[in-house]
C-alpha cells in the first residue's frame, strides 16, 4: 500500500503529531518524575490501573483526531469498544498512556500512542514519550524518525550477544539455550518496539494479552525502520479483529527475525535445548 492512499498524508501526520504533543503535555501536568503521580487513580475491571490523565488524554485525542478524519472509527484502551470499527476503512487506534504503572510510579517509560489503520494495516504511527524527550513517527512507505531524524534497526546478525528485552520469565527460559544480553524492564510495550527501531536494543519478546493499542503505532515505526513484529507462528500481526487481543509476539531486526522465531518456537513448545 502506498502512503498516497491516505488523504492528505503529510498534513494528517503533522496535525496528528501536534495533537500527540499536546496530549503529552496534558499528561505531564500530572506526572511526577521519581515520585507517585498527582493524578487520581483507580482500578478497572480486571484490576489494571487507570488515572485521570489516561481519561483526559483519551478524551482530548478523540476530539482532535475525529476532527482530522471524521470517517474514521475509534479503538482505544479507555473507550468502550464499538463494533462499527469492523466495517470502517480507517480506524484510529489509541493508547492515551502506554505504561500507566510507570507513569503512576514516576518512571519516564510511558508514551502516548496513536496509529491510523487503513483496512486493518497501520499507515500512520506516532509514539510520543514526553518524559523521555522522544517522539517516534512513521508513515507507511515513508520511513521512521525519532525527533525528526531518520532511524534504523541495529546491524545485529545473531542472537548471541544480542540485546533482548522482555518479561523476565521469558528471558530466563530463553537463556537456557541462547547467550544474549538481557535488557532491563521496559514497561511500555510501544517503547520496547521503538527502541528496537532506533537500534538501542536488538530484539524483544511480548507475552500474550497485548492489545492493538499497545502495538499498532510502534509496529509501523519498527517496520519502517527495517524491523519486524510477528506472532508466535512468524506471521505479521493482524489488527482490528473482533477481539483485538494478541498472543505471544516477537520483535527484532530483519536479520534476527528467523533465529528469534526459532527460539520462540522452542519457548512455546517447552524445549530448553537447541533444535
Amino acid at each position: 500500500m502506498n502512503p498516497t492512499t491516505l488523504p492528505i498524508a503529510a498534513e494528517l501526520m503533522r496535525a496528528a503529531g501536534e495533537s500527540c504533543l499536546e496530549a503529552g503535555a496534558i499528561a505531564l501536568e500530572l506526572f511526577r518524575p521519581g515520585a507517585a503521580t498527582a493524578a487520581r487513580t483507580w482500578s478497572k475491571s480486571g484490576g489494571s490501573p487507570v488515572t485521570e490523565a489516561d481519561i483526559g488524554v483519551d478524551t482530548f485525542l478523540r476530539i482532535r483526531l475525529s476532527e482530522l478524519l471524521p470517517d474514521a472509527a475509534w479503538l482505544s484502551e479507555e473507550t468502550v469498544d464499538d463494533a462499527q470499527r469492523l466495517s470502517r476503512r480507517f480506524v484510529w487506534v489509541v493508547d492515551p498512556i502506554d505504561g500507566t504503572r510507570a507513569f503512576m510510579q514516576g518512571s519516564p517509560d510511558w508514551a502516548v500512542c496513536v496509529a491510523l489503520l487503513d483496512q486493518g494495516s497501520p499507515v500512520l504511527g506516532i509514539v510520543h514519550a514526553p518524559a523521555c524527550g522522544a517522539t517516534y513517527r512513521a508513515l507507511l512507505g515513508g520511513g521512521a524518525t525519532l525527533n525528526g531524524a531518520a532511524i534504523r534497526t541495529s546491524a545485529a546478525q545473531s542472537l548471541t550477544g544480542a540485546r533482548i528485552a522482555g518479561p523476565r520469565p521469558m528471558l530466563e527460559a530463553l537463556a537456557q539455550f541462547e547467550s544474549f544480553q538481557a535488557v532491563g524492564r521496559i514497561p511500555s510495550l510501544a517503547l520496547r518496539l521503538t527502541r528496537i527501531a532506533e537500534g538501542t536494543i536488538d530484539a524483544g519478546l511480548i507475552s500474550p494479552d497485548a492489545r492493538d493499542w499497545d502495538l499498532a503505532a510502534a509496529d509501523l515505526v519498527l517496520s519502517e525502520a527495517g524491523g519486524r513484529l510477528t506472532d508466535g507462528e512468524g506471521r505479521p500481526v493482524a489488527y482490528n479483529r473482533d477481539v483485538p487481543v494478541h498472543g505471544l509476539l516477537a520483535a527484532s531486526t530483519e536479520s534476527l527475525a528467523l533465529p528469534l522465531q526459532a527460539a520462540v518456537e522452542r519457548l512455546r513448545d517447552g524445549r530448553t535445548q537447541p533444535a
